[in-house]
């Protein structure tokens, strides 16, 4: 049986450069990313779950690898 949760979850707002914005809007549009907000708690979730940041970081190059977001 689920239960659900009674914490209500509170969002803030974060300013991203308008063309930064754009061209995460273009790189989401074949993934499972519904929007830009949610690439962006993604990437947040991830750095901040690592007590390393070089594995924060390698955990992110290789997902954003995997979408197709970097080569090699």
């Amino acid at each position: 049986m689920k239960v659900k949760s009674t914490r209500k979850i509170s969002y803030r707002t974060i300013s991203l450069p308008e063309n930064l914005y754009r061209a995460l809007e273009q790189k989401i549009e074949k993934t499972g990313f519904a929007n830009v907000s949610q690439f962006v708690a993604f990437v947040m979730r991830t750095i901040l779950s690592d007590s390393s940041e070089s594995d924060a970081e390698k955990k992110v190059k290789a997902r954003l690898k995997s979408l197709g977001y970097l080569s090699g």
